[in-house]
């Protein structure tokens, strides 16, 4: 049985992520900002130590394994070019520390599980799914440039792992979804027009956590290692590459 580990999984896509998996058979470690249900580990991202406790806290759940790690965490806040110099600081650092620093210490955590062990029968030792963004490939909103070079930054490093590990057995996959429709991303399509917004999305509406899901599973257990390395986009063809 497949043991999966997903940050951020209390809710949206996160939440859809664990859902799906868990009907796939997988054992699902769950965790969000507290453990607001039974089995699920908190964990607050923006605290530096917090990712290595969460990744202990996941092995002893799990028995000493894991299998997968999903990188879906994410903070996604609105900071105006003028705000205070400190008010847009703080901001970029809880940004970068949730969405990319937290997803680098545990995928290091993760490669360095998988080194230490053999691999299976077909050749692998573990999988690293990241949940990225749009936003790495074309920005995004003038109050929202540290979400997108923390999106950037983690599709940089997913290709870093792909290719540094490939030959080992351990797999990185991405997926860059635009817009979602979870709690996360309500107040900025409201705030920016919602229709008027729609208008940039030739699908003609945004995209639903189960969708995320889907793409999230399918590399999670099921995508070839030949694919490693890939960056799956699920924008409604609002950025074509």
């Amino acid at each position: 049985m497949t043991t999966i580990l997903i940050t951020g999984s209390s809710r949206g896509i996160g939440k859809a992520i664990a859902d799906l998996l868990r009907s796939r058979g997988a054992t699902v470690l769950t965790h969000g900002s507290t453990a607001h249900e039974p089995g699920m580990i908190g964990a607050d991202l923006s605290d530096p130590p917090s990712p290595q406790l969460l990744w202990q806290q996941a092995l002893e759940q799990a028995g000493g394994r894991i299998d997968v790690l999903v990188n879906n965490a994410g903070l996604f806040s609105a900071t105006p070019l003028d705000s205070s110099d400190i008010a847009w600081l703080d901001a970029w650092e809880d940004t970068l520390r949730i969405n990319l620093t937290s997803a680098a210490q545990l995928s290091r955590f993760a490669v360095r599980h998988w080194l230490e062990r053999e691999p299976g029968g077909d050749g692998l030792r573990g999988r690293i799914v990241h949940v990225a963004s749009r936003a790495g490939h074309r920005g995004d909103s003038p109050d929202h440039w540290h979400y997108a070079a923390a999106k950037g930054g983690m599709l940089a490093m997913h290709k870093t792992i792909a290719r540094a590990y490939a030959g080992q057995g351990i797999l990185s996959y991405a997926i860059a979804p635009g817009f979602v429709d979870t709690a996360m991303a309500g107040d900025y399509l409201a705030s920016r027009g919602g229709p008027g917004l729609l208008a940039d999305i030739p699908l003609g509406r945004v995209g639903e956590p189960g969708e995320i899901a889907q793409i999230a599973a399918f590399c999670a257990l099921d995508a070839p290692p030949s694919m490693t390395g890939a960056t799956i986009d699920a924008n409604g063809a609002s950025y074509v590459r």
